[in-house]
């Protein structure tokens, strides 16, 4: 797979000079072009040679970034940056010494071929069509980006070869290491067949290259982030290979960064400080399936859990021993399309009880600890139409009651714990597809929704959900996490930012990451306030962690 790259190589002179008792920056500069002077939103970044930890900085409304000294020890750095329809002319490094700041002064240049750095979010805001025909291609952007779609040639009976081809592969494939699904197992969803697929058919076809030789609408970008957008630091870390898909990201209480791998079988874990990576194997108990897991947690034993998708199972790590116990779905209930990607472990230690969803009939189990047996509860129905809720992730709070987040509609259904009983709630926003959320420390469940492009809330004592619309167009979040210190963050597979909302004033910081960043699950540490925010780039081999300055 081609990536997108906005990482542009710095030409940078450099001059040192002795750095004052009380300065605080080590590399510094100003950032201008042609067009626009000094530019503000700029995304500067410094990796040292060698190193597998880059630091990224932005520039504030004087064009201006500045390192830390605490960011960058000595040594020689290769300087990148990002800013949307700029380049820069060649690449060339800082020397960065002790007790010395070295500066910089970074010139752009309007970038000649725009197409490869748009975002996913940026080619649905360029390319004609209605909102409906866009949501298509939601569908699209978790195992590619949409400019394969736009640069293609396939005509109508083309891509309806292809929507049934691309329901027969593994939602963590990509075009690096495709994976077919066993059996007769397949993904079709509604709106890939019949009329509704011929439409959406005719319409890709009228908008990508198979009766053009370019395309006859103009390419847009978002506009450079400001103000307090610019006051962040990055740090990302890559990971050892490049078929790494870190899902799910969270800490454990010692502060392990672990990971789960969507397209292979490891469990990851990294040390924060030195970027070290350590990988466990899970077994592999369903040979000829699709490998990899999704849904990563921490229990109250700070073990990690995860969901190992079409193997049927969920596995948990022992710290101490270094080994996965794994739990398969009973003989009698798999099938082909077996899916146990989603479980819920925050309120197991209350009764030893593990939630899990299967998403083929979206049935939802409770594991019983004690005897190791499945209880299954079915797929709930919306007492208001009696159509199946389309569970997507699975989330428990402190009393082990179960939370379903239902992807096919807008609603949230609460299980009791105790009684059974199931309490359905309806997102103001209609069929906004709540995907992945978690609860607070308030007992308040947190979500996104995907295509309402919005963080909800829920309160169940009192009954409400209350929505907050995410400011850039097409950010389809994802997942959505509130800390203890007001804030809520959510991120995007398609914009390339991470979004983090005051609760209290509704208003919205927005944060451009260094490089394409396919974000799935966020993770927020709120041990300091502003919290740290930690995620992984599922296309990028990557974990970025960002922390707001104010």
């Amino acid at each position: 797979m081609r990536m997108r790259s906005l990482l542009l190589a710095s030409t940078v002179a450099v001059a040192c000079f002795v750095l004052p008792a009380q300065g605080q920056t080590v590399l510094t500069g100003q950032v201008s072009s042609a067009e626009e002077g000094l530019m503000e939103g700029v995304v500067v970044s410094a990796k040292k040679e060698g190193s597998t930890i880059s630091v990224s900085v932005v520039t504030d409304a004087q064009g201006r970034y500045a390192f830390p000294t605490d960011r960058l020890e000595p040594g020689k750095y290769s300087i990148q940056a990002r800013a949307a329809g700029y380049e820069l002319d060649a690449a060339r490094s800082a020397e960065v010494g002790a007790g010395k700041a070295a500066t910089s002064d970074i010139k752009l240049k309007k970038i000649k071929d725009l197409a490869p750095t748009l975002t996913n979010a940026e080619w649905l805001t360029s390319m004609p069509g209605n909102d409906e025909q866009k949501k298509f291609l939601l569908n699209c952007t978790g195992c590619h980006t949409l400019e394969r779609i736009v640069k293609s040639s396939y005509d109508a009976d083309g891509f309806m070869q292809i929507f049934e081809r691309m329901g027969n592969y593994y939602p963590g494939s990509t075009p690096l290491k495709p994976q077919r699904l066993g059996g007769t197992a397949t993904r079709m969803r509604e709106g890939r067949a019949g009329d509704a697929a011929r439409k959406t058919a005719e319409w890709l076809a009228s908008i990508n290259l198979s009766e053009q030789q370019s395309w006859s609408w103009s390419l847009k970008t978002q506009p450079r982030l400001t103000g307090k957008s610019t006051k962040v630091i990055f740090t990302e870390y890559d990971l050892p290979n490049r078929f790494i898909q870190p899902h799910d990201v969270m800490l454990d209480k010692a502060g392990n960064v672990w990971y789960s791998d969507f397209g292979q079988m490891f469990l990851g874990k990294m040390d924060a400080k030195t970027g070290k990576v350590t990988q466990y194997p899970i077994p592999i108990v369903k040979e000829g399936w699709p490998q990899g897991t999704l849904n990563l947690e921490i229990d109250k034993d700070d073990n990690p859990w995860v969901g190992v998708m079409y193997q049927s199972a969920i596995a948990k790590f022992d710290k101490k021993t270094e080994k996965f116990t794994m739990w398969s779905t009973p003989k009698e209930w798999d099938t082909d399309a077996g899916q146990l990607g989603h479980l819920a472990v925050e309120g197991t230690a209350l009764d030893n009880k593990v939630w899990i969803k299967n998403s083929d009939g979206t049935n939802i189990y409770k594991l019983d600890l004690a005897t190791n047996k499945f209880e299954n509860l079915g797929a709930p129905k919306d007492p208001r139409t009696g159509r199946r809720i389309g569970t997507y992730g699975i989330h428990s709070d402190k009393d082990n009651n179960a939370y379903l987040l239902d992807f096919s509609a807008g609603n949230i259904v609460k299980i009791d714990a105790k009684t059974g009983k199931e309490t359905v709630y309806l997102t103001p926003t209609p069929n906004s597809t709540p995907r992945r959320g978690r609860i607070d420390h308030e007992g308040k469940l947190w979500f996104a929704e995907y295509r309402g492009m919005a963080i909800g809330m829920l309160d169940p004592k009192e009954g409400v959900i209350k929505e907050w619309k995410v400011p850039t167009p097409w950010a389809a979040p994802y997942d959505a996490m509130a800390g203890k210190n007001g804030e809520a963050w959510t991120g995007s597979m398609l914009t390339d930012r991470v979004s983090r909302l005051d609760i209290k004033s509704g208003q919205y910081t927005e944060y451009q990451l260094p490089r394409p960043t396919n974000i799935r699950r966020v993770y927020v540490d709120d041990a300091k306030t502003p919290g740290t925010l930690w995620i992984g780039s599922n296309h990028g081999a990557s974990i970025v962690k960002v922390e707001p300055l104010e």
